[in-house]
């Protein structure tokens, strides 16, 4: 059997998941006014079976936006609020002597902790010291955690949305680039228009909220995960894509602006990022392969928390986004072929 996706299944899939994101979003409407774009991108993520860190000062209903998101898709959800004092072993699980009532006879028992959840939102994340952080890393890339001894699988679809307050920075510990890597979306969360922000006063100060309807699964998401891979790309698609990261980095561009203003650029795995977003992009808007476009569309996500700005960007208020844009328009595409 091909790799790739037959030409029946692909336009059944992309059929079905093309309706599939529509009803998502409108059940999410009920509860979350505006924000559609982050929730296309969360959707990007979650199909691509990618993790999520969300960025975006507090009150922006970014923790109601990711419960909602669970109850819609019907994922077990946990929430862990990080905080300095936060132990490895309380996201992991920790292990308890407990008595057998009936013979007297005690054992340790393993208490499974919050990440063994579908979906784990953990909020404010860069509140917890790295070695807290840390006790994530494995779990992200591995799918399993290591505690007792033992290695414990996690059920998928396993999903990690973490947030994080960009103003407040006082008692916190940023997060070590080879964390931040393991998230495939650094989305920015913004504020609402004055009119989302007159509707949202409106819908929360009166009445009572609305529920949402289960539109998805568990099971289902699983399916699209594995269609994704085996959407068909392009080379020239493909080629763009490299080309995207690899400009990123000083030593590799032959763009001026990349070599005055960033001190790092994106690794491999932004240009496997990029191209699976892609994928995941095109077939949720109806389209059986991605284009050029796609890998434009989901470059901010993927490669703003993995370029770094060098203190020339810094001495004039250059933003690693105004970078990203600026490449995005700037770099050419490899001729197809």
């Amino acid at each position: 059997m091909s790799q790739e996706i037959s030409t029946q299944e692909a336009q059944q899939t992309i059929a079905e998941l093309k309706n599939a994101r529509e009803r998502i979003l409108g059940e999410i409407r009920k509860v979350i006014i505006g924000q559609d774009k982050v929730v296309d991108e969360l959707l990007t993520a979650l199909f691509s079976d990618g993790h999520v860190l969300l960025v975006g000062v507090p009150g922006l209903a970014k923790t109601l936006l990711i419960s909602t998101l669970a109850r819609v898709l019907d994922l077990d959800f946990n929430r862990v609020q990080f905080t300095p004092d936060l132990m490895p072993s309380d996201i992991t699980g920790t292990e308890i002597l407990e008595e057998d009532k009936g013979t007297g006879h005690r054992e340790f028992k393993f208490v499974k902790g919050p990440i063994f959840a579908n979906l784990l939102l953990a909020d404010e994340i860069n509140r917890t010291p790295p070695k807290t952080q840390a006790a994530l890393l494995q779990a992200m890339q591995e799918k399993s955690v290591t505690a007792a001894g033992r290695t414990l699988s996690l059920a998928p679809p396993f999903f990690v949305l973490a947030t994080q307050n960009p103003i407040e920075q006082e008692g916190t510990y940023p997060l070590p680039e080879a964390q931040l890597d393991r998230f495939m979306f650094n989305i920015h969360v913004d504020y609402p228009t004055e009119a989302e922000e007159r509707a949202i006063v409106t819908a929360t100060t009166s009445g009572t909220p609305e529920d949402v309807d289960q539109v998805f699964s568990g099971e289902e998401i699983i399916q699209v995960q594995k269609i994704v891979r085996r959407v068909p790309v392009s080379d020239h698609v493909v080629a763009y894509a490299v080309s995207m990261a690899r400009n990123t980095r000083p030593r590799d561009t032959s763009l001026q602006f990349v070599k005055d203003y960033v001190s790092w650029g994106a690794g491999p795995r932004a240009s496997q990022y990029l191209v699976l977003a892609a994928k995941t992009r095109a077939i949720m808007h109806g389209r059986p392969t991605p284009s050029a476009d796609d890998v434009r569309s989901v470059a901010p996500s993927v490669l703003r928390h993995r370029v770094i700005p060098n203190f020339n960007a810094e001495a004039e208020n250059i933003q690693v986004i105004d970078l990203i844009e600026r490449m995005s328009k700037e770099l050419p595409e490899p001729k197809d072929g």
